[in-house]
């Protein structure tokens, strides 16, 4: 049964009413009166309030609707039973099954948005009414075209929206670190400065003479010229952290426990300490001291932000180059450059994978779509991913960029489980996919194929276990391709 909570009406419409509402469908126009009084004649009338459901999910697909008035939204059951997803905003004027359609069941609910008024024509009637009006074959063929666009619109568009969704949680993870080691830095240094402010009066009663401040100096900068100390055990670092802490202690230093770390880490020694001293008294030594190692820790919180904010400008400018930010469709693309950009997109993905790059020196640049491409890149490469998730070995990606006569080639290679020979004809089938439900749409590869095709190249694939080679065939100049 087709309707759930919709009903015929209380009072059945005049078919003249009904065949003059029909020559109001576009697909319908041009139809004499004739036709649409069969259809009138030979159809079931429904009416549905808001909220009222037309056809579940899944229920067979036995007839032909005609949406005379009102919308209805399409709803699809998300995987894991999650909460209901909008598949289709508003339906076709003709929809459910079609004459020649191999639709079985329906692909979402329906649900009335507005009063429904509409007229159902059950499939055992299909022949009959293609021999009483023999336009509709070809009216229903076309609307039949015009679902499937709309639908693989649809799909496509999801399938974007799922890469974006993967685009911004591997930004997101890879800002995560650099930011958070900035805030981090940025604390510490406030800390430091607000340490030496409030300890500059001390500094300031010292009295030092013009000799000791030179002396200070030449002390300070043989010390800097140290150097953080490398090549030191644990336990080495240890023993040498507890001298200076216990020399501190003697001089007295009443900070002796923070004072002592950044002394250690900066290779600082005994004798150095013995030789500021010489020349400072206990009291000003101390207060001394105190001073350089907030410098010391000041700088490394200044390194770090420096370091920190670096990266973070580079992955703005990896990300800006992959989306082709402020520049033209059709432009000069380095393509290698665009792997690059893919790869480190992808960086929070690559744990336990080794990235090989095989470029051949002074390519030349192709002209191409460059955001396009990149979904090309993106998609073989997290295919490739993906097939070395879960695999024994560790995996090994390798981007092989090269000329090949007049052609640029790009091979995605991955030691990944391969892919089944009886599958091989249908990965880029539009759709297909062997992923759980909900995990991918199957138009990755569909949509790399397409945009190769847009470019006039070529794309293919060898697979056997631990072995998978994606080859991108480019011509340099598309529109001199052929």
């Amino acid at each position: 049964m087709l309707s759930l909570t919709a009903n015929p009406p209380a009072r059945p419409t005049p078919v003249e009413d009904i065949a003059a509402a029909l020559g109001k469908l576009t697909p319908l126009q041009g139809l004499t009166l004739e036709e649409r009084l069969w259809l009138a004649e030979h159809c079931e009338e429904l009416v549905a309030e808001p909220g009222e459901v037309l056809f579940e999910e899944g229920s067979p697909a036995e007839r032909m609707v005609f949406m005379l008035k009102g919308d209805i939204h399409v709803y699809r059951q998300r995987s894991g039973g999650g909460p209901l997803g909008l598949f289709i905003g508003r339906t076709q004027p003709i929809t459910g099954l079609l004459p020649f359609s191999r639709m079985k069941t329906y692909g979402g609910q329906g649900v009335a948005v507005t009063r429904v008024w509409a007229l159902l024509i059950d499939k055992q009637l299909f022949p009959d009414m293609l021999e009483a009006i023999p336009s509709m074959g070809q009216r229903t063929v076309s609307v039949m075209m015009d679902r499937v666009r709309e639908v693989t619109r649809i799909e496509q568009q999801a399938e974007k929206l799922s890469a974006l969704g993967k685009l911004a949680g591997n930004l997101a993870h890879e800002l995560n670190n650099p930011a958070s080691a900035a805030q981090r830095a940025a604390g510490g240094l406030i800390g430091e400065l607000q340490a030496n402010r409030a300890n500059r009066h001390r500094m300031v009663n010292l009295c030092l003479t013009q000799e000791q401040v030179g002396q200070l100096e030449e002390w300070e900068q043989r010390v800097l010229t140290h150097g953080p100390v490398h090549g030191e055990t644990a336990t080495e670092a240890l023993e040498h952290e507890e001298a200076l802490r216990e020399w501190l202690i003697a001089l007295p230093c009443d900070t002796a426990w923070e004072v002592a770390p950044p002394l250690a880490d900066q290779g600082v020694t005994i004798k150095d300490l013995e030789d500021l001293h010489a020349v400072l008294s206990a009291e000003a030594t101390c207060v001394t001291l105190q001073y350089f190692v907030r410098y010391l820790r000041a700088r490394l919180s200044v390194d770090t932000l420096v370091n920190s904010t670096s990266r973070i400008f580079d992955l703005i400018s990896a990300i800006k180059d992959y989306s082709n930010m402020d520049r033209a469709a059709l432009q000069e693309v380095d393509v290698s450059a665009g792997l690059d950009a893919t790869v480190q997109m992808l960086n929070s993905r690559l744990d336990g994978v080794t990235v090989v790059r095989e470029y051949e020196p002074d390519l030349p640049c192709i002209n191409a779509y460059s955001g396009e491409l990149n979904l090309v890149w993106m998609a073989l490469i997290e295919n490739s991913l993906e097939a070395m998730d879960g695999t024994a070995e560790a995996g090994r990606l390798r981007l092989v960029c090269r000329m090949e006569g007049d052609l640029l080639l790009v091979e995605v290679h991955d030691n990944g489980r391969g892919i089944p020979s009886d599958l091989k004809d249908r990965i880029f089938e539009p759709f297909f996919t062997t992923k759980a439900p909900g995990k991918g749409l199957g138009l990755g590869l569909d949509n790399a194929m397409r945009i190769i095709h847009m470019h006039r190249g070529m794309l293919g694939v060898k697979s056997e276990p631990g072995d998978t080679c994606f080859k991108v065939r480019l011509p340099f100049e598309q529109f001199q391709a052929y």
